[in-house]
């Protein structure tokens, strides 16, 4: 269902990339709306995990700087049945983590200093699983496609803006376009992320065998988030495992993360046998 939800999302969002293009050129506009759309979208397919990675100073860590990190990785690799990624730390103490990388073959886990310290090792592998599962299911590719194209919408909006369509027409059309069409791309990015997010949970309590480890992990995440949000670009909210941003600012009314309770509701109806159960079996009081 999470699969189709997200081809039908993403097959709306280019409807309104192509609506904003007739608008401005008609059929050109179309061309030139598909066009700006492929250009970013190969800009982000090869460029945009050195970027981010650049962005937070991510460095590599190799298994002699960090042994448990890198057996932990190598191990839920094995288990997904991917290649291992590339393992970096982000000097932050803010706890969080993301995956990026254009396919398995080329793909990063980042962790920040911050969530090494506050996790035990089965919520640490429970969040290493649930990023494995995003490059598993293509999910970087998927949110550098819905980043690229809502963005696309938003240039050629404000293009309709400043220099109207291409005929002679009514100021609501011309206000439709230039600022309802950014919002509804930008609605429609935030729910591709959120299913997303449900089915690396899924996914992620799955490879690790301990789907009660992670859902005590994002409840730690979460409540860290908003004692100490990090000091993260809003463009780049959608990667990591829990919002980064602090719950005052405007871009948790366009969440990238479906709600912590829902989160944690699904992955404890996963959760093991009470011979085999995680120890922290009341998450919230972790």
């Amino acid at each position: 269902m999470n699969t189709m939800k997200v081809i039908i999302l993403l097959a709306s969002l280019s409807g309104i990339l192509l609506v904003v293009g007739y608008f401005i050129a008609r059929a050109k506009g179309v061309v030139i709306a598909l066009v700006i759309a492929l250009i970013m979208n190969f800009g982000g397919y090869w460029y945009s995990d050195r970027i981010v990675l650049s962005l937070y100073d991510a460095k590599p860590v190799t298994r002699a700087e960090a042994p448990l990190l890198y057996d932990a990785v190598e191990s839920l690799a094995a288990k997904a049945k991917i290649p291992i990624p590339k393992i970096y730390v982000i000097p932050s103490g803010a706890p969080n983590a993301f995956a990026t990388g254009r396919n398995e073959a080329h793909a990063a886990v980042a962790l920040t200093s911050g969530i090494l310290r506050i996790l035990n090792r089965d919520e640490l592998e429970g969040v290493i699983a649930h990023e494995l599962s995003h490059i598993k299911n293509k999910d970087i590719l998927i949110g550098t496609m819905t980043a690229t194209i809502a963005t696309a919408v938003v240039l050629l909006s404000r293009w309709a803006m400043f220099f109207g369509g291409s005929e002679e027409g009514s100021a609501i059309g011309t206000v439709a376009v230039a600022i309802i069409a950014p919002i509804a791309a930008t609605l429609i990015q935030m729910a591709i992320s959120r299913s997303r997010e449900y089915d690396a949970d899924a996914g992620g309590a799955t490879v690790s065998g301990k789907p009660e480890a992670l859902a005590s992990a994002l409840a730690k995440l979460s409540k860290s988030a908003a004692v100490k949000p990090m000091d993260a670009n809003p463009s780049t909210a959608h990667m990591f495992i829990v919002n980064p941003l602090s719950s005052g600012t405007i871009m948790t009314l366009f969440s990238t993360h479906p709600p912590l309770e829902k989160r944690i509701e699904k992955l404890m109806k996963m959760k093991t046998p009470p011979e085999l159960r995680h120890p922290c079996a009341d998450v919230l009081s972790c």
